[in-house]
């Protein structure tokens, strides 16, 4: 028999959001089975431990770390107002994962401010390219590591664009040091980077932005219908969210960088010959040392 003390509890175990409680010092009083899902990261490895210490690592659309400047928990903790935000949220296999949260206060009985708690819930703005090449279950146009579109897909997708007359921005992009990472951690994880990469990237982009991995650590986004610096606020983001992973193997971090390149496609312009140009842009990113966005 369900007694009235186990009740809300079993109530918050059920939500489909993400919730946790902290203490006035931010520290994790409680962290539900939806929150293990959404981040990750299992309750025994999070109560008792302070959210202050970085640990989700929760990040604006710019890049900025809220839990250094900004956290809408410390807010809410500091003058009671309730609070929504969008953000990114550092997932344990090192990905970034957007999700909405809200913060409310709790309450004592004599009135003062106890603690707070956040729910959080995976954003549906994901790419419809990725739905639709789970509802097609073709692996002819998927990627088997990544689960992205692959070359194949590219091209298809590019002439289905040019076709529609759209205006086509593209960000091409290559991880550096990479051959590093697979000569000295070894292949799988060099895999789990490229997993990580790939999964941050698709939290950077819009929902009608399509991204396919070109080859080994080389990735192309197709970006219709932006402006000028548009394409060069996402190529930025996207740089952003890949230098703000890692990896944690045999308690080391592993993360790096990406060299990016941005450009438009002419009309009439074949997707090799765009490319060529993307390649030239990346290598002049490549050239400043990495981790740089060139746009042409």
């Amino acid at each position: 028999m369900t007694t009235n003390d186990e009740m809300p509890r079993m109530l918050l175990e059920s939500l489909s959001d993400g919730v946790y409680f902290v203490d006035r010092d931010r520290n994790i009083t409680y962290w539900n089975a939806s929150a293990e899902t959404i981040t990750g990261f299992q309750r025994a490895e999070l109560v008792g431990k302070s959210c202050a210490h970085n640990i989700l690592r929760h990040m604006d659309v710019s890049g900025r770390e809220l839990c250094e400047d900004g956290c809408p928990v410390q807010a809410t903790l500091q003058d009671g107002e309730k609070r929504e935000a969008y953000v990114f949220l550092h997932h344990k296999q090192g990905h970034r994962v957007p999700v909405h949260v809200r913060v409310a206060p709790l309450v004592g009985e004599t009135g003062e401010i106890i603690g707070a708690v956040e729910s959080f819930s995976e954003s549906s703005s994901r790419l419809d390219m990725l739905k639709e090449i789970e509802r097609l279950k073709n692996d002819a146009f998927r990627d088997p590591l990544l689960g992205i579109g692959n070359r194949r897909l590219a091209e298809v997708m590019f002439d289905n664009l040019v076709e529609q007359g759209d205006v086509i921005g593209m960000i091409f992009f290559d991880v550096d040091s990479f051959k590093q990472i697979n000569d000295q951690l070894g292949h799988p994880i060099g895999d789990s980077v490229l997993i990580m990469i790939s999964k941050s990237v698709l939290s950077a982009l819009r929902q009608s932005d399509l991204f396919f991995r070109w080859g080994g650590d080389e990735f192309l986004i197709l970006l219709p219908n932006l402006s000028l610096d548009d394409l060069r606020t996402v190529a930025q983001r996207v740089n952003v969210f890949v230098e703000r992973s890692f990896i944690m193997v045999d308690g080391q971090k592993v993360s790096t960088t990406i060299s990016t390149s941005g450009t438009f496609a002419a009309p009439n312009e074949t997707l090799e010959s765009a490319l060529r140009r993307c390649d030239t842009l990346m290598y002049e990113s490549k050239n400043t040392g990495g981790n740089t966005v060139t746009v042409g």
